[in-house]
């Protein structure tokens, strides 16, 4: 898909609120192997801190081919660390590459940015994305959180950017 584009975008805009709720709308249906409700879709969105995928503390991407969304990927910026957040492909989109350009568009951001680490959590039913992730350099690490969900934790050192 040479066609598709990855741009910054603000979380609070209407194409960015339509790719988080597929994004939740796909896990929940993935966790409970049943379609989500939209009070379910609701409750995540409201609760999900995206404000903090804004500058100067983090970044909101989508990918896009002309005027549909294919995709998305936050970036939080917490000190020299950077946590992947919120990478979702939609599933007529996968395997063509879309996961990939929003992964490198992170990096990409990420090294701008002088970070010198990259860390992520996923759940162990997210086959797609924990194969993305090692594809593109990410190895187990220590756990960093305590969410109940997080049932892997991956990490990636980053090259600095030269001058």
């Amino acid at each position: 898909m040479t066609d598709v584009v990855v741009t910054p975008a603000d979380p609070t805009s209407s194409p960015a609120r339509a790719a988080l709720r597929a994004y939740y709308d796909d896990i929940v249906t993935r966790w409970h192997a049943r379609p989500a409700t939209a009070a379910e879709v609701d409750e995540l969105v409201a609760g999900a801190g995206d404000d903090r995928l804004t500058p100067p503390h983090g970044l909101f991407l989508l990918a896009r081919r002309g005027g549909e969304v294919l995709g998305c990927a936050g970036l939080r910026v917490l000190g020299e660390v950077g946590e992947v957040t919120r990478l979702h492909v939609t599933a007529a989109a996968r395997g063509r590459g879309v996961g990939t350009r929003l992964l490198r568009a992170v990096e990409d951001e990420a090294r701008g940015r002088g970070l010198a680490l990259l860390r992520l959590e996923t759940r162990r039913d997210l086959v797609e994305a924990r194969r993305l992730y090692a594809r593109h350099g990410f190895t187990e690490t220590e756990r960093f959180t305590d969410d109940p969900y997080a049932h892997h934790c991956l990490a990636k050192r980053l090259d600095r950017p030269t001058a």
